[in-house]
């Protein structure tokens, strides 16, 4: 059976709270040197399609790995949507922050006050089934959101419409997916870092608990 190859990758390191809507923010110098390095692992590979979700950190990620491609901005592909917690106190935005994504997390949560999960994959997977329904690519590069991948990793791992919170998403990590012709899916790899393969510089913190000590930074 021949198989066509996904890698999904999150957007490399940002910084959400530092005065620019969340839809505006550009990559850190961390998170440049995150991009290079994935850019490095992937040299060999020849990508037939690019895709994004027109979110400037997810071009700007896509430009430096696949530079011979110009990516696709498909906006269904935007990142979770949170609502507007400037005025939400704080222990109550640290239990939103660092309950978000954990076990398999019911389609009606809404994720810090915004879009429900439902929500997501009610946008997110048919853009994954009509690029799976494409017939000109055979190795495809979608660079997208924490929230995104985890809707596409739980999708593809049990060919329902669930949401696994538990698929840790660092910043410029590397998923790759095998799709048949039948539209199963076969997981390969998950939450990959060209920059750190072993996790060993990684934290242990999740990327909501790191987003949250980033917000408290921000209002100190």
């Amino acid at each position: 059976m021949q198989r066509r190859r996904l890698y999904v990758m999150r957007h490399a390191e940002v910084r959400y709270f530092e005065g620019v809507h969340p839809e505006e923010v550009v990559l850190t110098d961390r998170g440049l040197v995150q991009a290079e390095s994935a850019a490095e692992e992937l040299r060999t590979v020849s990508f037939d399609r690019v895709l994004t979700s027109g979110l400037e950190r997810t071009l700007q990620t896509a430009r430096i790995v696949a530079p011979g491609n110009e990516p696709e901005a498909h906006y269904e592909l935007r990142e979770i949507e949170s609502g507007d917690i400037r005025d939400v106190a704080s222990d109550e935005v640290q239990a939103m922050m660092t309950a978000a994504f954990r076990g398999v997390v019911p389609p009606e949560t809404q994720f810090l006050g915004g879009e429900t999960i439902g929500a997501l994959l009610d946008r997110v997977l048919p853009e994954l089934d009509a690029l799976v329904a494409a017939d000109d690519w055979d190795v495809a590069l979608l660079v997208l959101h924490g929230a995104v991948n985890r809707a596409i990793l739980g999708h593809a791992l049990t060919g329902e419409r669930i949401f696994l919170g538990g698929f840790e998403q660092a910043p410029g990590c590397i998923n790759v997916l095998d799709v048949g012709a039948d539209g199963t899916f076969i997981v390969r790899a998950v939450n990959h870092l060209a920059y750190d393969p072993a996790h060993i510089a990684a934290p242990r913190l999740t990327t909501m608990e790191q987003l949250w000590q980033e917000y408290v930074d921000s209002r100190a």
